[in-house]
């Protein structure tokens, strides 16, 4: 359905198909019951199909979540393309080829995506950040490019902002991973839809 509502916005020439690009990255979601707890009947009430991850936040501390990941691709204007949807310990480059669409102008994502397999993968239309390894620093060539390719990835971590701000997609709803996917599903059709509203209001505005 999402990948319908898509094809209707690309008719209308309110989202852009034609070279395209892909932004990729993964977001964190906590769990509905995400402590372990036992009930009356002694039973553990904690979702048996999350699981743990642990992060380091922008103030440098470690947190630690129960829950699940997900992974989306969206475009340069905020639209979500494809999403995935697993256990929060999934590595995030698990889900990379799931959602691509493979008719992407350049794929962007952070350095968590960087292998030599995505590269040769990907070719010319890799935008990954690159990955500092052990006694192999990134050269100041790099350093730049991340920066450049930094600010175009950011799209997506936006539209994470957005889902989880205006529709509590923070937090999963309910038990078990394929109802909260058809949740976040569900939410993605909404927000391409407001999204192709906005832009379809703004095109209206200009013609007056």
């Amino acid at each position: 359905m999402l990948e319908r509502i898509n094809v209707h916005l690309a008719r209308a020439s309110l989202i852009v198909t034609q070279g395209s690009i892909s932004i990729v990255d993964a977001t964190v979601i906590e769990a509905k019951q995400s402590r372990s707890k036992k009930n009356k009947q002694g039973k553990n009430t904690q979702d048996p199909e999350a699981a743990y991850t642990s992060k380091v936040s922008a103030d440098g501390k470690r947190k630690t979540t129960y829950g699940y990941k997900l992974h989306a691709n969206t475009d340069e204007d905020g639209f979500i393309k494809k999403l995935a949807y697993s256990p929060a310990n999934d590595h995030d480059s698990q889900h990379f080829d799931e959602v691509l669409t493979g008719n992407e102008s350049a794929v962007y994502a952070d350095n968590a995506y960087a292998s030599k397999k995505n590269e040769k993968r990907l070719g010319k239309k890799s935008r990954i950040l690159y990955r500092a390894y052990r006694n192999v620093p990134l050269s100041d060539a790099q350093k730049a490019t991340n920066k450049i390719r930094s600010g175009i990835r950011s799209t997506v971590e936006r539209v994470f902002g957005l889902l989880k701000l205006h529709h509590g997609l923070s937090k999963a709803r309910y038990m078990g991973l394929e109802r909260n996917k058809c949740r976040a599903q569900l939410i993605a059709m909404s927000h391409n839809i407001k999204c192709g509203l906005s832009i379809y209001r703004k095109m209206q505005a200009s013609c007056v």
